[in-house]
C-alpha cells in the first residue's frame, strides 16, 4: 500500500472507516455483546489465573469468575432498585411539588411576557396531545429496545465464558496474521491492551463506588431528599465521558425539584456535584487509572458522539476503551502512526517550522 500515492492511501483509509461504520450499525446486536464480553473477560483474567494457580479446573475457574461478576452486577442493580422505591412511595408528594414549581414558573413567565396562564395551559394541552398521539409509534421501538437489552445481557456471560475458555486460540489467531519478526511487537501491544482495559474498567467500578459515597453521602448529610439515588444516577451516567456528567446534573436537578419545594436545594445539589466532579477529575481518577488511557479530550468527545450514533448507549460507554486500544495499535504501525498522534494527549515538544524556499533571482 506504501507504493500508492498519498491521496489514494487516504481515500482507502476513509473508505475503510465508512465500511467499518456500516458493519457496526447493521451488526451492533452481535458486535457490541462481543466487545463487552472481550472487555469483561480481560477484567476477569486475574481472578481466573488466581484460581488456576490454586489447581482449580479451567472450566470451574471460569464459572467462579463469572459468578463473581454476576454477583457484583446484581448487587449494584439491587441497590439502585432499593433507592428507587422511596421515589415511587413518595409519588403523591412529588406530583404536588411538580405542580407547585409549574405554577410558580407559569406566574413568572406571565409576568415577563404578558401571556396569561390560560394561554399557557392551552398551549401545554395541545403539545401534550401531540406527544400522546405520537407516543404509540415509539412503543414498538421501546419494546424492541428492551428485547435487545435482554439479548445483550443474556449473551454477555456466554460470550465471556467462551472467550476465557478459548483465549489461547484467539491469541494464536492474532499472531498468525503477522510474520514471526513482528510477534514481539504484537505481544507488547496485547500486554498494554490488557493493562489499559483492566485499569479502565476496574477504575470505573471504583469510580462508581466513591462517587456514590461522596455525592450521595454528602447530599444525605445536607438533608437533600433521595440523596443516594442522585449519587447512583450521577455515578452511572458519569461513565459516559463528558456527556454523562451533563445529563447527571440535569437529572439530579429534576429529581431535586420533584422532591423538594425549596429551590435552594437545587443550588446545594449543583454545588455538591461540582465539588465531587473536581475531586474526581483532578485527584481521584488520575491516581486510580494512572494515566494509562491517554486519549485527548477532543478525540474522546468525538468518540462518544460517533459511538452513540453507531451503536447507541453501549457504543457511548465503550467508545473510550476502544479509542485507547486503537491508539495502542496505531502507535505500533508506521502506516497509521499519524492517527495515534491525533488520538493522543502528548503535545509536541518542538514546533515544526516549514523552511521557506530561497527566492529565485529575478530575471533581467
Amino acid at each position: 500500500m506504501q507504493s500508492f500515492p498519498l491521496t489514494v492511501r487516504r481515500s482507502i483509509e476513509l473508505l475503510g472507516l465508512v465500511v467499518l461504520g456500516m458493519v457496526i450499525v447493521y451488526g451492533q446486536q452481535i458486535i457490541m455483546p462481543l466487545l463487552m464480553a472481550f472487555f469483561m473477560s480481560i477484567v476477569l483474567l486475574p481472578v481466573y489465573r488466581f484460581l488456576v494457580r490454586k489447581k482449580f479446573p479451567r472450566v470451574l475457574a471460569i464459572f467462579l469468575a463469572l459468578l463473581l461478576m454476576i454477583i457484583i452486577i446484581a448487587g449494584i442493580m439491587f441497590f439502585i432498585m432499593m433507592q428507587t422505591k422511596p421515589v415511587i412511595d413518595d409519588f403523591a408528594t412529588i406530583k404536588q411539588n411538580i405542580l407547585n414549581h409549574i405554577n410558580a414558573l407559569s406566574a413568572w413567565f406571565s409576568q415577563k411576557t404578558n401571556i396569561s396562564a390560560a394561554q399557557q395551559s392551552k398551549f401545554a394541552n395541545e403539545q401534550s396531545k401531540k406527544i400522546l398521539d405520537s407516543a404509540g409509534q415509539y412503543l414498538g421501538g421501546a419494546a424492541g429496545s428492551i428485547g435487545s437489552v435482554l439479548i445483550f445481557f443474556g449473551l454477555l456471560p456466554i460470550y465471556t465464558f467462551l472467550m476465557l475458555l478459548y483465549k489461547d486460540i484467539l491469541k494464536q489467531f492474532i499472531y498468525l496474521w503477522f510474520p514471526q519478526q513482528l510477534h514481539p511487537k504484537i505481544k507488547d501491544a496485547l500486554i498494554e491492551t490488557e493493562s489499559i482495559i483492566k485499569s479502565y474498567i476496574v477504575g470505573l467500578l471504583i469510580q462508581i463506588t466513591y462517587i456514590t459515597i461522596l455525592l450521595g453521602g454528602g447530599l444525605l448529610i445536607l438533608g437533600i431528599p433521595h440523596a443516594l439515588l442522585i449519587g447512583v444516577i450521577f455515578a452511572v451516567l458519569n461513565l459516559i465521558p463528558y456527556i454523562g456528567a451533563l445529563f447527571g446534573n440535569i437529572l439530579g436537578v429534576l429529581l431535586t425539584l420533584s422532591s423538594s419545594p425549596d429551590l435552594s436545594d437545587v443550588i446545594t445539589v449543583l454545588v455538591t456535584i461540582a465539588i465531587v466532579q473536581f475531586l474526581d477529575n483532578n485527584i481521584l481518577m488520575p491516581r486510580i487509572v494512572g494515566g494509562k488511557v491517554r486519549v485527548n479530550a477532543l478525540a474522546s468527545l468525538a468518540g462518544v458522539f460517533v459511538g452513540g450514533a453507531l451503536a447507541g448507549i453501549s457504543g457511548m460507554f465503550l467508545s473510550l476503551p476502544i479509542l485507547a486500544i486503537t491508539k495502542v495499535i496505531f502507535d505500533r504501525t508506521e502506516q497509521f502512526k499519524q492517527w495515534g498522534v491525533l488520538f493522543g494527549d502528548k503535545l509536541p515538544q518542538k514546533r515544526m517550522l516549514l523552511k521557506r524556499k530561497p527566492k529565485a533571482p529575478a530575471k533581467k
